[in-house]
């Protein structure tokens, strides 16, 4: 009796996520995100391009204005600044930081030429006095 030998079905590479090179996982990953972003941006378009969307953002946008203007009334009639008020102020300050910095430069500058004449006149002082 002869034993059956097994037989040798043609292999087949079945693909492990350890055996993809990055290029081939990668590029599933882009088409499907580029499908995506171009459905995002259909829906985008058709969200723009509808005039009740329009109008439900321009309603949207007044009222948040409003209701910015309104709290910076409250919070101005409780003598408390606004974030306006606060910036307004911060760039004041850069402002006059900057000047200050250049005052200093200047007084340092003036206080150097004042200690040079000082040497100079000091120096011609004491020549004068060696030789009269």
């Amino acid at each position: 009796m002869r034993t059956k030998e097994p037989r040798s079905s043609p292999s087949v590479a079945v693909p492990c996520v350890n055996d993809m090179d990055e290029s081939g996982g990668e590029g599933t990953r882009d088409r499907s995100s580029g499908r995506s972003e171009s459905a995002l941006g259909d829906l985008a378009q058709l969200l723009v391009d509808n005039p009740w969307m329009n109008q439900a953002l321009q309603v949207a946008f007044g009222a948040r204005e409003r209701a910015s203007q309104a709290g910076a009334s409250a919070l101005r009639n409780l003598n408390v600044p606004t974030g306006n008020d606060v910036d307004r102020l911060a760039r004041r300050l850069r402002a006059v930081s900057e000047r200050l910095e250049a005052v200093e430069d200047a007084l340092d500058e003036v206080t150097r030429e004042l200690a040079e004449l000082r040497r100079e006149r000091a120096s011609s002082q004491s020549r004068a006095s060696t030789q009269g």
